[in-house]
């Protein structure tokens, strides 16, 4: 089955609520042009902030009623929607993806390679979590999931042949992204899909590869950019 991803690279604010409106807007977007799945970067909903989760607030369960305008979204168009949150789950804090399935269902997604402060506030979670987008099984992967190769061959192993990666990469990365998604996804014939952050810090570089590791579409630069991916 052909596929076609929105990645979203995207630069977030303080305000959750607001983020959570310019996610419904993309989203929208993005289901509007065709996409079956909309792919937003690592901890969108909130901003790669850990000083601000001290803050209740901030944090997410798969049942949050802050998701039902997104869950409908998905359910009136067909797409599947990856946002990323801190969570509060049965197995802890978790640093994870929130998908939303056009069933109506939330799927939870956490990061399985957690690095620096991100151990003070978060638990590891297990994975990967592969996920089906119309025919396909497309694998979830979380930043610095992608330094580790074994992460997208167990995702292969499990069926998955899109390997999807919620990211923040900034000033000092430059290029890693690619070499990581061309890497992870050539190693094991994929399509690889990334959604970095965007702002003034972001090394840019969100977009698709080809299962032979070719670039299918990458950002034009740093800021914020919705690309669409087709295979």
């Amino acid at each position: 089955m052909a596929l076609t991803a929105a990645v979203v690279q995207l630069s977030s604010v303080p305000s959750v609520d607001d983020n959570l409106a310019r996610h419904v807007e993309l989203a929208t977007q993005a289901a509007h042009a065709g996409a079956d799945l909309v792919l937003f970067p690592e901890l969108s909903l909130v901003g790669y902030d850990l000083d601000s989760l001290g803050d209740a607030s901030r944090w997410f369960t798969t049942a949050d009623a802050r998701l039902d305008d997104l869950r409908a979204l998905s359910a009136a168009t067909g797409a599947t929607i990856v946002v990323g949150a801190p969570v509060c789950g049965v197995d802890g804090r978790l640093l994870a993806s929130l998908v939303l399935q056009p069933s109506g269902s939330v799927v939870l997604a956490p990061k399985q390679h957690l690095h620096g402060d991100e151990n003070l506030w978060f638990t590891p979670g297990t994975g990967p979590t592969v996920v089906t987008v119309g025919d396909t099984l497309v694998g979830l992967a979380i930043c610095y999931d992608t330094a580790f190769p074994e992460h997208a061959a167990d995702a292969a192993a499990r069926g998955a042949s899109v390997y999807a990666a919620s990211v923040v990469f900034v000033t000092g990365e430059e290029g890693k992204l690619h070499d990581r998604m061309r890497s992870r996804t050539g190693d094991h014939g994929m399509t690889g899909l990334a959604a970095n952050v965007a702002g003034s810090r972001s090394v840019g570089g969100s977009g698709g590869w080809a299962p032979d590791g070719s670039v299918l579409a990458v950002a034009e630069g740093s800021g914020d950019e919705l690309l669409l991916v087709s295979w």
